[in-house]
């Protein structure tokens, strides 16, 4: 197929510029025989095997994406943080609009998403950027003494595993991208007097297949199983739990698709329930990217061309704004008004 220029060129760009919600009449044709032409070139050497196969045979399986307000100390801290001198300056320095420092800044505003403290010794430290958010937070505030009542997400996480452990018979699976949120989580975990376990990249192989083994033995009394995505994004069948929370989204969708069939796996029992935590208007609006991402993926490689064209190219920049005015979802919002 030629280099990889060539085949930007040639075909993903013609066939991401036809999917844009904007894309004209011609456009969208011209995008619709270049991805033609692709599925023929592609479909003699992939064989696709996908999780449709496994859904005859397993419990049921249903995905909610929760969408979570942030609070004011986030949304404070958030304005302070993109409106800064420093934070601008880093978005178009170096490698252009998207270069390393601004990547650096996309993971810094998600953890703000996450939690404040997330963000809270770089605040302490005084690095460019971060000066102006210490006021924001509460007088003699303590990192050490988790105040889930400062997190969007958090406040929803703590009502969500109430909710299940006090009524439910059930395990849950909570994982994030970062091994700071698994700290976070045992946090809540021990204010709550929930027992748990944890894995990440830290731990070896013999003692993670020992944890899983427990975890999902009948007579497990952990509650929690908090799992870095990294290290469990692969390979790992957790069946001991039904119910899994994704605290944050990653980049690239086919990364939280396999950490999300963790415990949608053969040997599950029970019907399973995803919950996928978003705040709402925030840089988290990289699930839109997500989902636009596996519209294209689903078109080439699955051949479902009836999939809807979502999101113009310029609504892409807009990860760096923050938008006040959404009321439930932007994501929701875009999707919606196609």
């Amino acid at each position: 197929m030629g280099e990889a220029g060539e085949f930007r060129r040639k075909y993903e760009r013609p066939i991401v510029r036809g999917r844009d919600a904007d894309a004209t009449d011609n456009e969208h044709r011209i995008g619709k025989e270049k991805q033609e032409e692709l599925i023929a070139v592609v479909s003699r050497c992939i064989i696709r095997r996908t999780n449709d196969i496994l859904s005859k045979y397993l419990p049921v399986k249903r995905e909610h994406v929760v969408c979570c307000p942030l609070t004011p100390i986030q949304r404070r801290m958030y304005l302070a943080f993109i409106n800064s001198s420093a934070v601008k300056k880093k978005i178009t320095d170096g490698d252009g609009w998207l270069g390393n420092s601004a990547l650096a800044v996309i993971t810094s505003m998600k953890k703000l998403c996450n939690h404040p403290d997330l963000i809270w010794q770089k605040v302490k430290a005084k690095e460019s950027g971060y000066t102006e958010l210490q006021p924001h937070f509460p007088p003699g505030h303590d990192p050490k003494h988790l105040r889930p009542e400062l997190s969007g997400k958090v406040a929803v996480l703590d009502a969500l595993l109430a909710l299940i452990r006090s009524g439910i018979d059930d395990q849950v699976v909570l994982i994030s991208n970062y091994t700071q949120t698994l700290d976070l989580f045992q946090q809540l975990a021990a204010l709550r007097h929930y027992p748990y376990v944890r894995l990440d990249g830290s731990m070896s192989i013999k003692k993670r297949a020992k944890m899983v083994e427990q975890f999902n033995d009948p007579s497990s009394k952990d509650f929690i199983f908090m799992l870095s995505s990294k290290a469990g994004g692969c390979g790992l069948n957790l069946i001991g739990a039904n119910r899994l929370v994704m605290f944050d989204p990653d980049w690239n969708p086919a990364n939280d698709d396999q950490t999300m069939t963790r415990v949608w796996r053969d040997g599950q029992k029970k019907d399973c329930c995803i919950y996928r935590l978003l705040v709402t208007g925030s840089i988290e609006k990289i699930f839109q990217r997500q989902t636009h991402k596996k519209a294209l993926s689903s078109c080439v490689v699955d051949c479902e061309e009836d999939v809807q064209r979502h999101f113009s190219a310029a609504q892409l920049k807009e990860l760096f704004i923050l938008s006040p005015e959404t009321t439930t979802s932007d994501t929701h919002d875009n999707v919606v008004g196609v």
